[in-house]
Formats: structure tokens, sequence, C-alpha cells
């Protein structure tokens, strides 16, 4: 276990065994610890030779990117969303009539629609509501 919240502003060289074992986000963390100070910084990856394929994307996106976004969007593409309402973190995406990188439009309109309803109509969405998520609690159970 490693602290990233520890500030070194001077720290110049961070080296990162077993970098196939991190994810996208610890990656990025970790890197961002150096480079802090007006020293030039370097950042090396070690890593086992025979990576797996989610393994070596990983470490692409890793080394192709600085910008936090791309890379979030990079570990939605390759580990999934996760559940909504669960426990798991990554996996099979609970939604299945979209596609969270595919249909962000269509998202994004869906979203307004229900903003509109719930304003306009609050006792027709309370009744909704009750109807299809009234065993919602037992999913987010610890």
């Amino acid at each position: 276990m490693l602290e990233v919240g520890v500030d070194v502003p001077n720290a110049s060289l961070m080296v990162i065994e077993h970098a196939e074992r991190s994810g996208l986000s610890q990656l990025h963390q970790l890197r961002g610890r150096v480079g802090r100070g007006a020293a030039k910084s370097t950042c090396i990856l070690l890593y086992q030779n025979k990576l797996s394929e989610t393994a070596r994307a990983r470490l692409k996106v890793i080394f192709e990117s600085n910008d936090g976004f791309a890379i979030a969007q990079a570990d939605l593409h390759l580990r999934g969303p996760g559940e909504f309402l669960g426990t798991r973190q990554s996996g099979v995406p609970m939604l299945k009539i979209a596609d969270l990188e595919r249909d962000v439009d269509l998202l994004e309109a869906a979203k307004s629609a229900a903003d509109s309803l719930i304003k306009q109509y609050p006792s027709a969405v309370e009744a909704h509501l009750q109807r299809w998520m009234r065993h919602a609690g037992e999913l987010v159970k610890v």
C-alpha cells in the first residue's frame, strides 16, 4: 500500500514496480507525485514481460496521455461502468438499453426529460419510482 497524498515538491524521479498490477487512476495519481517543483521529472514504469491484453492496454494509455479525463474515459472503456446501485466496481454494465460511451447524447436527452418530469409531475414520478425501484435499497446494503 502506498500513500498517494505525500507531497515532496522537489521529487523528480518516480519508479513504479509491477505497474501492470495497478489501475489507471492509481498510475496517474502516482505519476503526478513528481514534477511539482522546478526540476525536470521522470516516471519509470517497471512491469513483467508477459502482460495480459488488459495490462498492456492500461500501460499504453498511461504512456500516451497525461490528461486525467482521457485516462478516466479509457478506464471506463477497459473496465466497464460497474453497477450503479450495487457493490461491483467494474464489469458488465447494468444498463441493457444504452452504452455510456456510445449513447452520451441520448442519455443527456433522457436526463433532461427526467428533470422536466420531476418538476412538472412529481407525484407521478414518485409512483413510478415506487413501482420500479422498491427493492433498490437491498442492492446497496453492505
